[in-house]
């Protein structure tokens, strides 16, 4: 990305938010036609203490096709993983399905456990809209979506749509309740169409992707709680300890030495541009940086698919940099090591910027 953020920055587009497990619940009263906002703070969308856990599955919508920055990567080098931002490439989408009716498509394996029950599931997309090109804007409630071996279904975005323009970008992201799709349709791959984002080069670039988020119960499983928020926040340019976005995580009651996992959605990170991180601070006071082999703790955006350090392969396409869609699982338990009532989340932005779409959280309720 490019000098937008930088204006992001200078406008000081930042917050700073306090969330608590007992906010709305499920289930909650939504607009009959979703509407946008330039920022949406983060709200809790589910919660629960069940026997089960969280699962999901991502996958990005566009990537490079030929450099256009004297000084880029090699396309192909990059698609493997090699450092590169959007805006050093002409970018173009990703289509999977052979489907002449649809101008992208993208798939990922969603690996629901057997024998579990579906309790709740959540489909999020998002992308740049103006690129080498200029999307309409009224087609940013609605995509399509493919079952494991179904037809194409559309789905439409069932509450407010994060939907912010400035002088180089114009970013957004909406989602869907799709529980009872998930139920009938189960664990394998799902094919996500239609998303849209513009295409061709910027200064800026171009991003897009969507992530399911899926909670489930399983008898065999501990016993866990479970939580799921999204929001549309910026993380502004130069960001640091004075320009993060923090989410505070309160009623936890996790035991001393309890496992967990957390959960990222974030737009427009690049890969090999420091400065991004993400700290989390028990209420012990015990701060831990989260990081893994394949996100760093100075790079933790890095336009990364990634789970406990590994990326997530049952893609298609596999692309290892996604060139500004970051979609991550990382290892909790750190964290956890003397108990928590209550976590907080503490993200810095790279020096041009992000923005924060999803975060969720699964502990163990008791050991």
């Amino acid at each position: 990305m490019g000098s937008s953020r930088r204006i992001l920055g200078a406008l000081g587009l930042l917050s700073c938010l306090t969330l608590s497990l007992h906010a709305a619940p499920a289930g909650a009263a939504v607009p009959a036609a979703a509407r946008e906002m330039p920022r949406i703070p983060f709200t809790q969308r589910y919660q629960a203490v069940q026997h089960g856990g969280l699962v999901r599955a991502s996958n990005s919508v566009i990537s490079c096709r030929r450099e256009e920055s004297p000084q880029a990567e090699p396309c192909a080098e990059v698609k493997k993983g090699a450092a590169g931002t959007n805006g050093d490439f002409e970018m173009f989408y990703d289509e999977v399905d052979k489907d002449p009716d649809t101008y992208n498509s993208t798939r990922a394996e969603l690996r629901v456990p057997q024998g579990a029950k579906v309790s709740y599931a959540r489909l999020y997309w998002g992308g740049n809209l103006r690129v080498g090109e200029q999307k309409p804007p009224e087609d940013n409630g609605r995509v399509l979506v493919a079952e494991p071996g179904g037809a194409y279904k559309p789905v439409i975005a069932d509450t407010v749509i994060g939907h912010r323009t400035d002088a180089g970008s114009d970013a957004y992201q909406a989602s869907a309740d799709v529980t009872p799709l998930v139920r009938k349709g189960g664990a394998g791959m799902w094919t996500v169409a239609q998303l849209n984002v513009a295409m061709g080069h910027s200064e800026v670039g171009a991003w897009g992707g969507w992530t399911l988020v899926v909670a489930y119960e399983h008898p065999q499983e501990p016993l866990r709680r479970i939580s799921l928020w999204d929001g549309f926040e910026s993380l502004a340019a130069g960001a640091g300890e004075a320009a993060a976005e923090q989410v505070e995580v309160l009623g936890l009651h996790a035991p001393a030495g309890a496992a967990g996992k957390v959960g990222v959605v974030a737009y427009d990170g690049d890969r090999g541009t420091l400065g991004d991180s993400l700290t989390v601070t028990a209420d012990s006071g015990r701060r831990i940086n989260v990081s893994d082999a394949e996100n760093p703790f100075n790079d933790v955006l890095n336009s990364t698919i990634t789970e406990f350090g590994r990326p997530v392969s049952v893609r298609q396409p596999e692309n290892i940099n996604n060139l500004g869609y970051d979609a991550d699982v990382f290892d909790l338990s750190p964290a956890l090591s003397g108990g928590a009532h209550g976590l907080s989340f503490r993200f810095t932005g790279e020096s041009q910027g992000q923005f924060l779409g999803v975060l969720f959280v699964q502990t163990d309720a008791r050991r």
